[in-house]
């Protein structure tokens, strides 16, 4: 009865001793989730500064290039606005008249003495 009753107390502190590691190894746990969960925040945070950061940056280049832009390309003065508008408007204009000369689809769309001139032109320059 005596080892019976030994053995139940060997038992009881081996049964104390898991217990304890238990215990110790829950807490390790949670300790290593907590740290994850700091460096996770951590993370985050940083990787929320480092946009806002990279967003300012960019922002700074886009009005440097602006700021450039502006002193190697001045803008234009307004007849030279002027006169710009009005050549691609006749070039607009002229486009399907020498799209179909260019197709063969049409004469020569300046006219016939002009059309004359110019054969006269490339072949005088040709000889």
């Amino acid at each position: 009865m005596t080892s019976l009753f030994v053995q139940e107390i060997r038992l009881s502190k081996r049964h104390e001793e898991i217990v304890s590691q238990r215990l110790m190894l829950l807490q390790q746990m949670e300790n290593k989730f907590g740290d994850q969960n700091t460096e996770k925040a951590s993370q985050l945070q940083a990787a929320k500064t480092a946009f806002k950061r990279n967003l300012s940056l960019l922002k700074d280049i886009e009005a440097a290039e602006k700021s450039l832009e502006t002193r190697i390309y001045p803008t234009p003065q307004p007849e030279v606005v002027s006169l710009e508008t009005r050549y691609w408007a006749s070039v607009e204009e002229y486009i399907p008249k020498w799209e179909q000369f260019l197709l063969g689809r049409a004469p020569y769309p300046l006219g016939v003495e002009n059309q004359n001139e110019a054969e006269n032109a490339i072949q005088n320059e040709a000889q």
